[in-house]
């Protein structure tokens, strides 16, 4: 017996050896080999050198780098879209706008930057209508689908099969026998609570689906980053959706955990639509290995491709589609936040589920509270995931001290994700105030530059107050040891949510 004892001590003794080998070898290749933010290289060092096997998990899990700049790649309309986005460049810096003077003005070098760094070109001629609730968003999106001639292309992070999904499934399916091209396109891990069964009785209704980044093994997701975030529907290019609605009974206010939604969803018909049909084409060659580009009816409605022209004077608001992930060396969301950040003289709105912003995000706004400004955050009163929640108590406590009027959501819980400028402009859609949304996940907002618009996102933001809580300087200097205890954990943490 002692001596079995003692060979199990020795081959203890073995394969700690070997593991901490190992935590060397990952600390490493962290600190040496992968370009990454040194407060996420801080936090992997002090989670292998605490925490061993649980670290080298959890590495596997969710730190290692898949980041690929050429992971989607457009391959057709290249010539004609580099045209379009060098004339666009040429009436920027020239000043040839005869709408919208203002706006334009005010947010010409955030357009420039955008054409420059991902040829998100300046469309007008957009309506835009604002949703708020789901019951509402999604009527209106059935109704759309309803009129359907051509096509509908749906991709959702988060898609249920539930009372919501299984109500949109009989329009698609009606339409989809009428002839209508329908595709669907789900997350990996946001669509884990739809069967396969439930796909393959689409596809016999003659609907096609396809996985982004699908689990490998059953239903197990070992891949927790680099999720595709994006919220898009796109009808006969005639009226898109793109917004902070998944597909789900929480959506439409049918979970009492979180009671009512607020989010906010945009249906826009324009010129605009063709930045959300080209996202979602190249989302879907990816997924399903097919080149739609090659369907010339999917563009059909597109009628100013072919002149290589695309108008910023017209009536109607002007709109840049904004991609951001982790294919692109840029992290293009997060710097159109930054700039509008930067830009506003006056007031700054933000609502966002969670708040844990980078350096430079944190250091623009103490900029302009110190400028003058007034900055407005927003957050929910409840959390969904809970060290994510108090990671961003942390960084709103340290709005509050630096003078931001910051409020809690009360009413149920808020989703909504967006910044407002000056009631000039606003940048909304799917991606959250946070490093995920900035750097790891696949995201897609709409930027406009409208003040009418702009105003009415004002005025939403102000109609919240109603339902909202003010954290004063007081109520956060006398949160209690525990609460205190627990935002530091979770913003150690922050750089690995």
């Amino acid at each position: 017996m002692d001596f079995l004892l003692q060979e199990a001590g020795v081959l203890f003794q073995l394969v700690s050896g070997h593991l901490l080998l190992w935590d060397l070898l990952f600390a490493v290749i962290i600190v040496f080999f992968e370009r990454r933010n040194p407060k996420s290289v801080w936090a992997w060092l002090l989670l292998l050198l605490f925490v061993p096997v649980l670290g080298f998990v959890l590495y596997l899990l969710v730190g290692q780098d898949f980041r690929k700049r050429k992971l989607f790649q457009l391959k057709g309309l290249e010539d004609r879209m580099s045209q379009m986005v060098r004339k666009q460049e040429h009436q920027i810096k020239n000043r040839e706008f005869r709408n919208h003077q203002g706006e334009a003005e005010d947010f010409a070098d955030l357009m420039m930057y955008n054409l420059e760094t991902s040829g998100a070109l300046v469309s007008d001629n957009n309506k835009i209508d604002i949703f708020t609730d789901g019951n509402e968003k999604f009527d209106a999106l059935i109704e759309d689908m309803r009129k359907a001639e051509k096509f509908i292309h749906m991709q959702y992070y988060i898609i249920k099969n539930d009372v919501l999904f299984q109500r949109i499934a009989e329009v698609l399916k009606e339409r989809a026998a009428s002839g209508v091209q329908v595709r669907i396109l789900y997350d990996g891990m946001g669509g884990r609570f739809t069967s396969a069964k439930c796909w393959k009785r689409l596809k016999e209704a003659g609907i096609e689906s396809a996985e982004f980044f699908p689990p490998l093994f059953g239903r197990f997701q070992l891949r927790i980053n680099y999720r595709n975030h994006r919220k898009i529907v796109v009808i006969d290019n005639k009226v898109a959706y793109v917004g902070g609605f998944n597909v789900g009974r929480e959506y439409i206010d049918l979970d009492e955990k979180f009671g009512h939604w607020r989010d906010t969803h945009l249906r826009i018909r324009g010129n605009a639509v063709l930045g959300l049909q080209l996202r979602f084409i190249m989302d879907w060659n990816y997924c399903a290995k097919e080149n739609l580009l090659e369907r010339s009816e999917l563009l059909e409605q597109a009628d100013f491709l072919g002149k290589n022209e695309l108008p910023m004077d017209g009536e109607g608001c002007k709109v840049q589609i904004i991609s951001s992930g982790p294919d692109h060396p840029n992290e293009q969301i997060r710097d159109n936040y930054l700039k509008l950040i930067s830009a506003a003289k006056k007031s700054i709105y933000i609502q966002t589920p969670y708040f844990i912003p980078d350096e430079a995000i944190l250091a623009a706004l103490k900029l302009a509270i110190y400028s003058g400004v007034n900055v407005h955050i927003m957050i929910p009163c409840k959390p969904d995931h809970p060290f994510v929640y108090w990671a961003t108590y942390s960084y709103i406590g340290e709005m509050v001290m630096a003078g931001a009027k910051c409020y809690t959501y009360d009413k149920g819980f808020l989703h909504s994700k967006g910044v407002i400028a000056d009631g000039k402009a606003f940048c909304y859609g799917t991606a959250n105030m946070d490093i995920r949304s900035f750097a790891l996940n696949f995201e897609v907002n709409a930027t406009v530059y409208d003040e009418e618009k702009a105003r009415e996102m004002e005025e939403l933001f102000q109609k919240d107050l109603e339902d909202c809580t003010r954290i004063t300087r007081d109520m956060y200097a006398g949160r209690s040891l525990w609460i205190r205890l627990r935002e530091q954990v979770s913003r150690l943490l922050s750089p690995l949510m």
